[in-house]
């Protein structure tokens, strides 16, 4: 049983056209899943040298954007000559106190804006300042309803002014 050389590559020769016949049996399905999957990875590919590509071309000056003096985005920068100095002290970082607080002055006039009886609580317009205030039922010396003028006092509560010592205005 001994071969020659010759032989023995014959016989790898031959089993490797078998190995390779093999793989020409595939399905039609995989053949097709490959291609799609070979497709797939080159346009990925394709792709990634375009974002490449792309990224040159777009500078970090096409990119910024500006804000103008009331606030609009705009691609313009900024007339440097129109610059106003603004001192740090003038700028506040807080809640504005309200007018109430600055004044000693806590019994005001108003208008009821809202009022539901059957909840107890609503809201009364102030003449002064314009803002709602909380009235609940238990700070009413007088009933009201809806659009009453009222006088009332103001004092500082959890979430807020509320108005108390509520009475009809009848002047």
């Amino acid at each position: 049983m001994c071969q020659t050389y010759s032989e023995r590559l014959i016989d790898r020769i031959i089993i490797t056209k078998k190995k390779n016949m093999a793989k020409s049996h595939e399905t039609f399905n995989k053949k097709e899943v490959r291609k799609k999957k070979e497709k797939k990875r080159k346009d990925k590919e394709k792709k990634k040298l375009e974002r490449k590509e792309g990224r040159d071309s777009n500078s970090f000056d096409d990119m910024i954007a500006y804000v103008d003096e009331f606030g609009n985005i705009t691609s313009t920068p900024p007339d440097l000559s129109q610059r106003k100095a603004i001192k740090a002290e003038d700028i506040e970082i807080a809640i504005p106190k309200s007018i109430a607080s600055d004044t000693n002055e806590t019994i005001r006039k108003g208008i009821v804006s809202f009022f539901n009886d059957s909840k107890g609580f609503g809201f009364i317009k102030d003449a002064l300042t314009q803002e709602d205030v909380f009235v609940h039922v238990s700070g009413l010396l007088e009933a009201i309803k809806e659009n009453n003028k009222v006088i009332f006092e103001i004092v500082k509560g959890t979430k807020g002014p509320n108005a108390v010592n509520v009475k009809i205005d009848r002047e």
